[in-house]
This record gives structure tokens, sequence and C-alpha cells, in this order.
């Protein structure tokens, strides 16, 4: 049972950051209908504007942080300006293969900048343990699923409640309606682009905190995420969450039983699980979770 709850708890932490990674997807998703494979980049910029800011410049913890998202959130509404705009109205799978390009040129970027070698980007929570009853649980668990849980209410709550998160909305299910009422779909689409920058730098910080450091390979995390985000629905903020918490839980209890209790499966068998998961679901809900049917009249 100790074991069990042991697991539980890290699958959750990295389901977290999983989910913030698929929240950054469905967001520019419902803004855009465009699936930003370019999302693990950003997560990678912001990484390293981490490094540039806490290690480099020494700034405190939390104001190296903020400045990241903010760098970061600007990045991305350069390059929905300068890049993704002008495809608007042109066939979808060239805004998607544009994404999949700028893989490779944010990633680049960062390697002129920072070079190739891993880097640290500091370790506010320490090495750090709390002991739960039987099990030992790490702080940076702790924080993992409490930061996630706080941004994702703060997300929530901008979307149910203020002017700007109902702006977005109606500019995601109608837009020739929002733009009617004085919405303005280009301001919609940078706002989510900005949003889904400011979650990979959260993304970023949880997930190269500590020893793990930050390089290229960081990038990866996205398509770890990606079986969430089409597991919970493409178009679910809430499928989103509960996508990665599930991955992530997914992950972690495969490579602590499958891994030692069936080695003919191989010892990396728990990667392949959260994508086995993802062809189940599409198969029984192609639309996932949380995704809403498309309904086709003939």
């Amino acid at each position: 049972m100790t074991d069990f709850l042991q697991l539980l708890v890290s699958g959750l932490s990295i389901g977290a950051v999983y989910a913030l990674v698929a929240l950054g997807f469905v967001v520019i998703f419902r803004a855009t209908g465009v699936i930003n494979f370019a999302q693990g980049s950003l997560v990678v910029l912001g990484a390293y504007l981490l490094h540039q800011f806490a290690v480099r410049m020494a700034l405190p913890f939390p104001l190296a942080a903020l400045a990241a998202v903010l760098v970061t959130a600007a990045v991305a509404m350069l390059v929905e300006r300068l890049v993704m705009r002008p495809l608007v109205g042109q066939p979808l799978f060239a805004s998607i293969l544009v994404t999949l390009g700028l893989v490779f040129v944010i990633e680049q970027v960062c390697a002129a900048i920072w070079g190739y070698d891993l880097l640290l980007i500091g370790d506010p929570w320490g090495v750090a343990t709390v002991r739960v009853g039987a099990v030992t649980v790490k702080l940076l668990d702790l924080w993992s699923i409490g930061l996630t849980a706080a941004v994702v209410i703060a997300f929530f709550l901008l979307f149910r409640r203020s002017t700007l998160g109902i702006a977005m909305r109606a500019a995601a299910s109608d837009p020739e309606a929002a733009l009617a009422h004085g919405i303005s779909p280009r301001t919609i689409h940078a706002l989510s682009w900005a949003l889904a920058g400011g979650l990979a730098v959260v993304a970023a910080m949880l997930a190269a905190s500590g020893p793990k450091g930050v390089d290229l390979t960081l990038g990866l995390i996205a398509f770890r995420a990606f079986p969430a985000m089409i597991l919970g629905g493409m178009d679910s903020t809430e499928g989103a969450v509960v996508g990665g918490l599930v991955i992530g839980l997914t992950e972690v209890m495969a490579a602590g039983y499958l891994t030692p209790n069936a080695p003919w499966l191989g010892t990396n068998f728990h990667v392949v699980m959260p994508y086995l998961l993802m062809i189940v679901i599409l198969v029984i809900r192609p639309y996932g979770l949380f995704g809403t049917a498309e309904v086709r009249r003939i």
C-alpha cells in the first residue's frame, strides 16, 4: 500500500506538468483550430530564460519566473503575429506544418544562445522531503501538484468569470458573431498564444528544476503530453487537466508495476502505455473523454 501511495503522488506530480503542457495545446487549438506542435519548444525557451534570469542574472527565483513568463508570452505573441497570422484562411495543414518548422527554429535559436550543454535553472524547493503517514513525499512533488492546481483554478476563473475570458470563449465558438459584437479574433489569437507561452514556462519550471536541468531534449515533453490532450479532448480545457493526470498516473504505475513484474514487455514499456491508452480511448470515444463531438448533416 505504501508503494502504491508513493507511486500515486509521483504520478500526480508528473501528470500535473503534462496537464500544463496539454492546456497550452488546447488554448491555441480552441482559439485557432491549429495543433501547435511548437508548444514543447516554448517550454524549452521558458526553461532557458529561467536559467538566464535566475542563474546568470542572479534574480530572486519568483522574479526570474515572472520575467521568463512575460518574455516567453511576448515571443509567442510575436510568432503569432509574424508567422501564424498570415496563414489565416489558408489550408489547415499548412499552419500545422509551420508549427513543426517552428520547433526547429526556436530550438536552434536557443542552442545558438545558450549552447547544447545541460544547464540548471536553480532549485527553489531543494531536495527536502516531508512525511505523510507512511509515505515520504518530495517537496517538489507537492509544489508541482499545488502550483498546477493554483494555475488551473486561476485559468478557469479567467475563462468563466472575466470579460476577457468570455470574449475568448465567444471568439472560439463563433468568430463571425464575436466580430459582430466588437470582439477581434486577431486579438484573441494573440492572447491565446501568450497564455500558451506562460503555461509553458510554469511547466518548464517544474520539469527542469533541481538537478534535472534544461537542454534541447526538454522539448520532448510535448510529445509525452500530446496523448493527454487527445485523451481529454482537443477542445476541452477540463479534459487537458484530467488527461494530463491520467497519463502521468498511467506512466508511473506502469513503470512501478509492469516493468518489474513483466520484464518481457521491455524496460521502457511505461513510455508506450500512454499512447496505448490514447488509442483505446479514441476507439471508444473518437473525440476524447470531454471533447465536443462534431455533427455532420447529410
